[in-house]
This record gives C-alpha cells, sequence and structure tokens, in this order.
C-alpha cells in the first residue's frame, strides 16, 4: 500500500546540479508496504507502476541522490524489492503545497522573449527552494517576475529552470516559460549540445596550457555533503574540458568547458588533479594550499577570502538552439565585481613578489 502523501516536484526537476543530501535533514513524502505475494522486481520499476507523473528516468536519478530507501537504507535503482520491504521516498525538504511564492526580487536579465529568459544568477542566490532556503531563491524571483503570465505556473516543473548552477557559484541560467520550450532546452542538456564556459580561480600552477578531466563521479562515502571521482563505471560519467588563461604566482585562472553536467563537476574534477577551486570551503579551498609560510603571505591570502567568500567559480559564456525559432544562441556575461577583484588582487602580488 502506499501512503498517501504530498510529491514534490523535485524528483521531476534536474537533480544533476542539486546540492548534495544532508543526511540530517531528509523528509519522508512517500511510503510503500510490499504485499507478501510480491515478486522480485527492481526497484525503480516497482516505484514507475506506483508513483504518479514520474518517469522511470527520474526515479533513477533520486535513488542515485540517495533518496530511494529501502528498511531506512538507501538503495540504488537496481535493487531487487522483496516481501514485506517498506520503501520510502525521502526529500530534503518538507511536504508542503504550493510552495513557490512570488517574490519582488531584482533580476538581472540577459535575455527575454516569449518562450525563455536567460539570467545572470549572482553568487549567494540559492536557485530553487529547499535546504532551509524556502524563500529569497531565483524561482521566488522568477515566480514574480512571471506573475502576469496567464499560462506560467511557478508550482509546474514543466515549465521554469532548466537546468541549475550552485548557490554560491555566479552566472548563466535559462528559463523556459513555456513546457515545450523546457522539454526541447532539456533535450539539449542531455545530449550535451548546450555550450558552457566557466572561468574559475584555482590553486596551484596548472601546468599544461589546456586539458581534460574524465572521471566518473559519485559521492564521497566518507562526507554524503561531497562529491568524488570514482572508478569508471561505478558513478556518472563526467568530463570537463580546461584551459590555462592566466596563470597568477600560487594560483591560476582557467576556463572549462563541460561536457557534462554533474553536480559539483569542475569544483570535483579541478580538486582530482591537485587543483582546487579557492576559497571552495567544501572541498577544502578555503583553506592556504599553496605558498610560503610567511605571515605577511598568508594576510594576503586571507585579504582574498575576504574579497571573494565564495568558490571562485562563475558560469560565463552558455550557447544553445532556441527551442521555437531553431537559432543559435550565445550569451556572455563578465566575472562579477568579486571575482574581478580577487584577480587583480593576484595579479598585483605577481607584480611585486616582496611576500
Amino acid at each position: 500500500m502506499i501512503e498517501e502523501l504530498p510529491f514534490n516536484s523535485i524528483i521531476e526537476d534536474e537533480l544533476d546540479d542539486t546540492e548534495p543530501v544532508d543526511e540530517a535533514q531528509l523528509y519522508e513524502h512517500f511510503r510503500i508496504a510490499v504485499d507478501k505475494g510480491q515478486e522480485m522486481l527492481r526497484v525503480d520499476k516497482f516505484l514507475f507502476d506506483r508513483l504518479p507523473n514520474v518517469s522511470r528516468n527520474r526515479i533513477q536519478k533520486a535513488a542515485d541522490a540517495g533518496f530511494v530507501r529501502v528498511n531506512e537504507r538507501p538503495v540504488k535503482s537496481s535493487y531487487k524489492v522483496k516481501p514485506l520491504d517498506i520503501i520510502t521516498v525521502v526529500m530534503d525538504r518538507p511536504r508542503y503545497e504550493n510552495d513557490i511564492i512570488p517574490e519582488d526580487i531584482p533580476l538581472d536579465i540577459v535575455y527575454e522573449d516569449r518562450y525563455l529568459m536567460v539570467v545572470n544568477k549572482p553568487p549567494g542566490l540559492v536557485v530553487h527552494p529547499g535546504h532551509g532556503n524556502y524563500t529569497g531563491t531565483l524561482v521566488n524571483a522568477l515566480a514574480w517576475h512571471f506573475k502576469d503570465i496567464p499560462d506560467y505556473d511557478a508550482n509546474d516543473p514543466h515549465v521554469g529552470l532548466v537546468h541549475r548552477i550552485d548557490k554560491d557559484t555566479s552566472g548563466l541560467l535559462v528559463v523556459a516559460k513555456t513546457p515545450d520550450a523546457k522539454t526541447h532546452l532539456g533535450l539539449q542538456f542531455f545530449n550535451k549540445t548546450t555550450r558552457r564556459r566557466y572561468q574559475a580561480l584555482v590553486w596551484g600552477i596548472v601546468e599544461a596550457d589546456e586539458g581534460t578531466v574524465t572521471g566518473d563521479i559519485a559521492r564521497n562515502p566518507r562526507d554524503r555533503m561531497q562529491m568524488t571521482v570514482v572508478p569508471d563505471g561505478t558513478g556518472k560519467h563526467a568530463v570537463t574540458h580546461y584551459r590555462v588563461l592566466e596563470r597568477l604566482g600560487y594560483v591560476t585562472l582557467v576556463e572549462c568547458r563541460l561536457e557534462t553536467g554533474r553536480t559539483h563537476q569542475i569544483r570535483v574534477h579541478m580538486k582530482h588533479i591537485g587543483h582546487t577551486l579557492f576559497n571552495d570551503e567544501r572541498y577544502g579551498g578555503h583553506e592556504i594550499l599553496k605558498g610560503t609560510h610567511f605571515s605577511k603571505y598568508k594576510q594576503f591570502v586571507n585579504n582574498c577570502f575576504d574579497i571573494c567568500p565564495r568558490q571562485a567559480l562563475h558560469a560565463m559564456t552558455l550557447g544553445f538552439q532556441h527551442p521555437v525559432t531553431g537559432e543559435e544562441m550565445d550569451f556572455t556575461t563578465p566575472l562579477p565585481a568579486d571575482m574581478t577583484h580577487l584577480v587583480e588582487r593576484w595579479r598585483g602580488y605577481i607584480s611585486n613578489r616582496d611576500v
């Protein structure tokens, strides 16, 4: 039997770009007691046959994210359901309806027409309600901006954000204003035909002028709030191409081009090759990882942390095919003030190395 609980749309939304789950903040949305006579069946197929309006692919994504549990333990989508199992679907936010409240939050709109909008998200703005941030998000801002469009329902997962970036990452996002536009744009992300380039300041001198990082990404079993590179075939396939833009003493400014879009992909891949993003607290970049032991240098770096109090990562370019006209569209937004100031400080540092 299925306990009748409201089911939020997050499973039907993009899960590749969500924050890792905090094990202490999970809320039950569905509970299913398996019948005594149930034949063994994959849990993703079992749930697909029982949950309304949820695709099997999204159920698999939910399982990969740790949201599907059997007898209180996370399971993979390949788990075979057994008689009398207790299956739960959990989320990282409480059950509630009509959760998207329109809020008059300023938006930096790069482009807009009747089908889509491209916005430049500032650092520190949460993209979607959750993890205790149920207001003040980009989605709340979009609900306000579109409140006079009769056909736009902010609570409908078939419209709205097509992809996500982390709270403390700045840069470009595309928003679909119609279901057809979201389907078309979503397929472009799935088929890897979109064009996304980021700029990042990373610790250490990246020796090669350019390179490619290929490595499956999965949740870190030692820290569920982190992702990590795992052996091939045990995580989600991920590819990041990078090239050096500027070497700045003990840090390097790089451009990263995403071939795939996994959770924390750039942050994880750059750490994997020994170049953690500058001031990336979750992955250890908020420590002084390169440089001297002189107190003057430590003071300089700490000042840099204050200048850019987040991971130094900016989604600078975004390209895709217009879902209606077929036109190839490309957008670019400059580095935000905090990263610009940060890079300038490192340029000043290498121009007179007396620290």
